[in-house]
């Protein structure tokens, strides 16, 4: 087990270890990838609370009433909407358990999880976003958020009108970064800027670099993704030597 006082030089022995945790399936081949890129030397070490279920199994976790739904992408490139419940159930010992392999941890969703106690850095990407998108939007405009599913719009409204403040309306379009087409994300996101949005935020780990080029070309407006902003706050937090542009 890595100790937490463990010296620097022990530490430069081997390479930085982050744990990647996804509310879905592991190996994340439509993620993992771009993470690499933003994180130049790391090991990435995933974990999936939907990992060794059976698709029968994981039909049984779609959300009850009153349940958030959260969507995520499955090991055979199929994707399923599950309850929040059931996350937050499984997920503190899943982060327990890869604490003692990694220097750090990175939540791969941004799903508005209660605070889970932790040992190591905890990187979560639901306050992240949040915060990054405060910090970019320009005072009294519109802020257009993408997000996955329909059925999130008042989640989505909740969370970014916490940060943002009463000035700066939260506007919400839905496209899945998993079933959905770039038909789908264009639509989603002209009808963001034709509502006035100044910025655009997707909100979803599941949203690619191509996807946000997407974006950007049809609205020409700023465009934040929820995976870049987390792996460069971790990229700068673990002190990392080199940061991709």
């Amino acid at each position: 087990m890595t100790s937490t006082s463990a010296p620097a030089t022990a530490r430069a022995a081997r390479p930085m270890r982050l744990g990647v945790v996804t509310i879905g399936q592991t190996p994340r081949t439509d993620l993992t990838p771009e993470l690499e890129q933003l994180l130049p030397g790391v090991e990435l070490v995933e974990r999936g609370v939907l990992d060794r279920l059976t698709g029968a199994q994981i039909a049984q976790l779609a959300p009850d009433a009153g349940d958030h739904a959260l969507t995520t992408r499955l090991a055979d490139g199929g994707s399923a909407v599950i309850g929040e419940r059931v996350v937050t159930d499984r997920l503190p010992g899943l982060v327990r358990s890869l604490e003692e392999e990694v220097d750090a941890v990175m939540l791969a969703c941004t799903g508005p999880f209660p605070r889970i106690t932790h040992r190591r850095p905890f990187f979560v990407p639901d306050r992240i976003i949040a915060h990054a998108v405060a910090a970019a939007a320009p005072a009294g405009a519109p802020v257009g958020i993408i997000a996955p599913l329909p059925e999130q719009t008042d989640d989505t409204v909740e969370k970014f009108a916490a940060v943002l403040g009463e000035d700066r309306p939260v506007l919400v379009a839905s496209s899945s970064p998993y079933t959905g087409t770039a038909a789908e994300l264009r639509y989603a996101a002209r009808s963001l800027a034709e509502q006035g949005a100044a910025l655009l935020a997707l909100d979803c780990f599941g949203y690619t670099t191509a996807m946000r080029a997407v974006v950007a070309e049809e609205t020409g407006l700023p465009v934040i993704v929820a995976r870049s902003i987390a792996a460069r706050l971790a990229a700068e937090a673990l002190g990392l030597a080199a940061l991709t542009s």
